[in-house]
């Protein structure tokens, strides 16, 4: 366990009867309210100091209004510390450079995504020209651009990066490798290649729940863990919980401990990058 607090660069809140979230419907665990005090009681004793809401793709045309409804809750508690907020980039640049502006207009908004998992079956959905420029827009707002994607995206990925070099990315969940069934490759050379772009940082985050949700062990998410902060390095990767998505497959605890098992003998400065330091930089906090 990390000798020092931590920050959190990765937490979903929400309450389901303030505006709805389609995609919860089908998941009882999650289709429940999940705020502070449920995070609170969650993280088991683990010191987190800080923590970055990102969005809950909250239903269409609400994106916005979930990005207020958390900077409501900021006040309440001094670890609220940034939000990432959902945007239709999709729509090209004239269609949403109002809402991006009145997003950033926010006290804690630190940063945008949009979910191209969904899209994982729609080759080049990312690479669409008015999509791009929507995010080469957010580089004018100081905006980094979350990348929450599947593995098979991760070209995709990488060159919507490269169009985009004034923008700073993060990597979700380094990029959902197929750790369920055992897939390393190609995973592990395109993660080497995105990292190769210097304006990209990778999320220690959401790892389990790529795995067997109630059977996944140490030995199957290490080597995954281990090769994304190889990639990055302590300087360019952030922990994340996931929470409560995470708890899907594990207990908070049990997943900071899991990575501070894959980085036991790291200097603590390195930690520190990890836990602390990367997501206090990368989204100003």
């Amino acid at each position: 366990m990390p000798s020092f607090p931590i920050i959190d660069a990765h937490v979903h809140l929400y309450d389901p009867s303030a505006m709805a979230f389609p995609g919860m419907a089908g998941v009882p665990k999650l289709n429940a309210p999940h705020g502070l005090a449920e995070f609170a009681r969650s993280i088991e004793g683990v010191a987190v100091e800080g923590l970055v809401f990102v969005e809950v793709d909250a239903a269409p045309g609400r994106h916005l209004d979930e990005a207020r409804w958390v900077e409501a809750h900021c006040g309440s508690d001094p670890r609220l510390r940034g939000i990432v907020a959902s945007m239709p980039l999709e729509h090209g640049p004239a269609a949403v450079e109002a809402d991006i502006a009145t997003f950033a207009q926010l006290p804690h908004a630190r940063g945008v995504r949009r979910l191209l998992e969904r899209h994982d079956e729609e080759p080049g959905w990312a690479l669409r020209e008015p999509f791009v420029e929507a995010v080469q827009l957010l580089a004018r707002y100081d905006l980094p651009f979350d990348l929450c994607l599947r593995h098979g995206q991760l070209p995709e990925a990488t060159e919507l990066v490269r169009r985009c070099p004034e923008v700073r990315f993060v990597v979700d969940h380094i990029a959902k490798p197929g750790i369920r069934a055992g897939v390393q490759e190609p995973w592990r050379t395109q993660m080497r290649e995105l990292a190769a772009e210097p304006n990209v940082v990778c999320k220690i985050s959401g790892v389990a729940t790529e795995a067997d949700h109630a059977l996944w062990t140490y030995d199957q998410v290490a080597p995954y863990v281990a090769h994304a902060i190889d990639c990055f390095g302590f300087g360019r990767a952030m922990f994340g919980g996931d929470w409560p998505v995470s708890e899907l497959a594990t207990r908070y605890r049990r997943w900071v401990e899991t990575v501070d098992q894959v980085t036991a003998g790291t200097s603590e400065t390195d930690l520190r990058k990890l836990y602390r330091d990367v997501a206090i930089d990368f989204y100003r906090l």
